[in-house]
């Protein structure tokens, strides 16, 4: 049998846009909020040598620079107000994940329900402007000793500059932070995971151009370049298959009698998705591994015995395409994809609320017994997910090995961007689905309610009968 939810799912169309008049308005309200967050990618902070400072990028674009630029939408590479994005309340959010799980005042906070989810985003909120105002004064103090051929990166360094500069970042992240608020209730849901979507989708158009203009001018042969977008489009279907891949548990409910009848127990699932940690396990670890590629660059010296050799003996290691560096990177995100499931999901919590409401996995015994039997799964399907992410992370290392395609090109058209843009696209999609269906329910609702007031004025003008 096919629920009413399904069969409404299956007519939904392009034609019901027309309808939904709710829903356009929350698209447009989405794009809107987008065309902003772009504008201001392109607004200097002021005070700097745009000149000056474009060298420092390029010298330092491959460390961890590179992989915030790209997050950022090119705002890092301008110096923009937005440059640095709306990264940290991405890692306040971490934090406090993380920080439910040991604090137990926290962890009673959320359990408490809406009231409990809101205090914990206004801390997160707190903790979001303290690390951005830490990470802006750390930005501030860095331009200023930057120095390249054609002057100092801060026309007028001091104190004025340094307060000017936290200022402007600060803002510019608490103003997306809003705006991907916004988005959440007023657009189309996910307003945070749009902003960074839009900031890695900008950089996609420019680096499949430039991939064709290295065709162009021979330094990529043509089937290289061809190649790449094939490939793209493989590892798209194989990041939709593995993001929607499911282990259900099967959910047994007894019978149960109310009133004088007797109620057929029914049969649920638990779906336990095969990669729990999403993208923050490739996250994390290219930021760790990045660190002293990004040390090593702020710090060298034109000659070659100054700087720090041992800094640049470990460049030379964990550079793009090493065996080393492969190795490394793979290990950081099985662990950190084992690390971010334990803390977002608590089998133990889990199995607590089955028996709270008289579920129960057939063949296992309700309480400690289901806990452990959903960790054992649970850690067998994490295994496959994080396998999962470490052959989708390590392509650009192995495209960056083995073809001429420069690392700019394989970071942007493969691996953690690629990951983040279609699975965000995918939850974007879902949500407008959901509005989609919700605006069709209201509509049967609506011509139910017409027809019975129909009837009922039809029985009062019928004649009575004897």
């Amino acid at each position: 049998m096919v629920s009413a939810a399904e069969q409404l799912a299956q007519n939904i169309n392009f034609s019901a846009f027309s309808k939904a008049e709710d829903l356009q308005r929350r698209i447009w309200f989405t794009l809107g909020a987008l065309v902003v967050y772009r504008f201001g990618t392109f607004i200097p902070i002021p005070g700097i040598n745009p000149q000056a400072f474009a060298e420092t990028f390029e010298r330092s674009s491959q460390g961890i620079l590179g992989m915030f630029n790209m997050f950022a939408g090119g705002a890092v590479e301008r110096m923009a107000i937005f440059a640095l994005n709306i990264m940290p309340y991405i890692s306040a959010s971490i934090i406090m994940q993380l920080m439910t799980s040991v604090n137990k005042q926290l962890e009673q906070l959320k359990k408490e329900g809406e009231q409990g989810r809101k205090t914990i985003n206004q801390y997160t909120r707190y903790l979001t402007v303290l690390l951005a105002t830490f990470q802006a004064y750390g930005i501030s103090i860095g331009l200023e000793g930057m120095q390249t051929q054609s002057g100092a990166v801060v026309m007028d360094p001091g104190w004025f500059f340094r307060a000017s500069t936290v200022i402007t970042l600060v803002g510019g992240t608490v103003f997306l932070m809003w705006l991907g608020e916004q988005v959440t209730q007023r657009g189309i849901g996910n307003g945070i995971s749009l902003i960074i979507f839009a900031g890695i989708v900008a950089g996609m158009p420019s680096a499949i151009a430039g991939l064709f203009q290295l065709s162009y001018e021979g330094s990529i042969p043509v089937v290289i370049a061809f190649g790449v977008l094939a490939l793209m489009a493989v590892v798209v279907l194989c990041i939709v298959f593995m993001e929607r891949a499911q282990r259900r548990l099967l959910i047994q409910y007894p019978k149960r009698q109310v009133g004088n009848q007797m109620m057929q127990g029914n049969a649920s699932h638990l779906p336990l998705k095969l990669n729990s940690a999403g993208v923050i396990p490739p996250i994390f670890a290219s930021s760790l591994l990045l660190l002293p590629t990004t040390a090593a660059q702020f710090t060298a010296t034109p000659d070659a015995e100054g700087g720090s050799q041992w800094l640049n003996y470990m460049v030379a290691l964990l550079g793009y395409g090493q065996p080393l560096h492969m190795a490394i990177y793979a290990a950081l995100i099985i662990f950190f994809a084992f690390f971010y499931t334990a803390v977002v999901f608590n089998p133990q919590e889990t199995a607590d609320n089955l028996r709270k409401y008289g579920g129960y996995i057939p063949g296992i015994r309700p309480g400690a017994k289901t806990a452990e039997y959903i960790d054992y799964v649970l850690t067998r399907i994490t295994v496959v997910g994080a396998l999962y992410l470490a052959a989708v992370c390590l392509l650009p290392e192995l495209m960056i090995a083995n073809t001429p395609v420069p690392q700019t090109f394989a970071a942007v058209l493969g691996g953690t961007s690629l990951l983040i843009a279609v699975s965000v696209t995918m939850d974007t999609v879902a949500q407008v689905q959901s509005h989609l269906l919700a605006h069709q329910y209201e509509g049967l609702l609506e011509k139910s309610q017409l027809r019975g007031k129909s009837a009922k004025g039809r029985k009062r003008r019928s004649p009575a009968r004897k």
